[in-house]
């Protein structure tokens, strides 16, 4: 009786695993290289141009100042050994001063383009996430993954959500 219900066991596996590789056929399974679509997409690439548009004067800017300040620590080094005690220490304050000042707006430069980048990119980000939910739904796709080590070509829809998103906006943004 125990060898009846061991035989009948392993028939049962065996019919298992052998069922296992044709339901694993079944599944539609697609890959999405999301740096491919944050690089590529006109979405994204109309955020960065709009980044550059508002930030690039500030950096422009800063960059100037930044060439002045360098110019002027030149200057000094070589007036220095001409230039009395207190005119040096007044010069050497006043760099210090500048560059201090410098520091401080590069520091909230970089904050407000990281800040706006962030937006802009969450913007992209959930612009994507509906184009690749319509390919899920559309396609009738039973997995997508963003975030993989490998994956092969065959299930890489990274081209379908550029062109998702290259088209018309969709309907409520």
């Amino acid at each position: 009786m125990k060898t009846l219900a061991i035989q009948a066991l392993a028939i049962a596996a065996l019919s298992v695993a052998a069922a296992a590789p044709v339901a694993a056929q079944e599944l539609k399974i697609g890959y999405v290289n999301s740096e491919r679509v944050l690089r590529e997409a006109a979405p994204a690439k109309a955020a960065q141009s709009k980044l550059e548009a508002e930030f690039g004067r500030r950096e422009r800017e800063l960059n100037d100042v930044t060439a002045r300040l360098k110019a002027a620590a030149d200057r000094l080094q070589k007036d220095e050994p001409t230039l009395s005690e207190g005119e040096k220490s007044r010069r050497q304050r006043e760099l210090v001063e500048q560059d201090r000042d410098l520091q401080r707006k590069r520091r909230e430069f970089q904050e407000d383009l990281n800040q706006r980048r962030n937006e802009e990119l969450a913007a992209v980000v959930e612009r994507a996430n509906r184009a690749i939910k319509q390919i899920f739904d559309s396609e009738k796709y039973d997995l997508i993954l963003q975030e993989v080590v490998f994956a092969g070509p065959r299930i890489d829809i990274t081209d379908k959500v550029i062109r998702a998103l290259n088209g018309p906006p969709a309907a409520g943004k």
